[in-house]
């Protein structure tokens, strides 16, 4: 019984690391720019492809696609943000809303004429395949991989954002974006690495989930709830609030549907609804 619930931890905490890593630039941007962007899982599926074609056409290694599906989602994201993004800034949410979702399903679209409608697979290295043993206890290779990422990227992001010099002008940004332009910084060009970067994460995170999640040209809309969750939870525009959060709806998800199979997916709309009543910001969001 202890083996199984340490297995069901474990595996909502690999999910949860995968949630992590597609959502927090989403959390940021969301956080810095004041932008609904619905579209953020597209990037995530650019990622998870550029690592599928780069492997089964191009005989790639997979460690080797991770930093090239990051650089071919950051790239997409800093031309869609200097290009379309940046003019709807301003708008309303709605607006934006239906800029982004519009930008969902000519994702879906161009996808599926691309690669087709079925789900695209990889095949990870042997080292990667199978278990790990520890205290007589069996963990899968690939999620103890997932996790160790998410605690390097969690260690590089906070690093970034405490220790140097960008860091502390997405913070001035993020705290008072006119204050800052005032002082200097170039909040423009802070909001376009910052999507850049946000943007890359979810390519990372899309390649990483293959194995994981699954992709097919749906993937932007089947797990846009997912992402929203996240942010929602967290509070935007907060590194720690989106790790908690992506950890809570990881293990919620895993041990519903491992011990309530008859439920699904419903165990996380719940404790959504539980936690948003009694966080309105979100568990680190900035309270006004």
């Amino acid at each position: 019984m202890l083996g199984h619930l340490v297995g069901v931890l474990f595996d909502g905490v690999a999910y949860g690391s995968l949630l992590f890593v597609i959502s927090i630039g989403l959390s940021v941007t969301m956080g810095l720019m004041n932008f609904v962007n619905l579209a953020h899982g597209a990037f995530a599926m650019l990622g998870g492809y550029a690592c599928a074609v780069l492997m089964t056409r191009a005989g790639v290694p997979f460690l080797a696609t991770l930093p090239l599906a990051f650089a071919a989602a950051a790239a997409a994201g800093i031309v869609l943000e200097r290009t379309l993004y940046q003019r709807l800034y301003r708008a309303t949410h709605l607006e934006q809303v239906m800029f982004s979702i519009g930008l969902v399903f000519m994702a879906v679209a161009g996808a599926t004429w691309a690669f087709g409608p079925s789900q695209a697979a990889v095949r990870l290295p042997g080292f990667l395949r199978g278990q790990v043993h520890v205290a007589g206890l069996d963990f899968g290779a690939y999620r103890v991989f997932l996790i160790g990422v998410v605690v390097v990227v969690t260690i590089a992001l906070h690093l970034m954002l405490v220790r140097t010099r960008f860091g502390a002008q997405v913070r001035a940004s993020v705290d008072n974006a006119v204050a800052a332009a005032g002082l200097g910084i170039d909040v423009n060009r802070v909001f376009a690495v910052t999507f850049a970067l946000g943007s890359g994460l979810a390519g990372l995170g899309g390649a990483l989930g293959i194995d994981v999640l699954g992709l097919d040209p749906t993937f932007p809309l089947k797990y846009m709830v997912y992402f929203l969750l996240v942010v929602a939870i967290g509070g935007a525009g907060t590194i720690k609030g989106g790790l908690v959060a992506a950890m809570v709806l990881g293990i919620a998800d895993v041990a519903g549907k491992y011990y309530l199979p008859q439920a699904g997916a419903f165990i996380i709309y719940v404790l959504m609804v539980a936690l948003m009543i009694l966080f309105p910001a979100g568990l680190y969001g900035r309270r006004t």
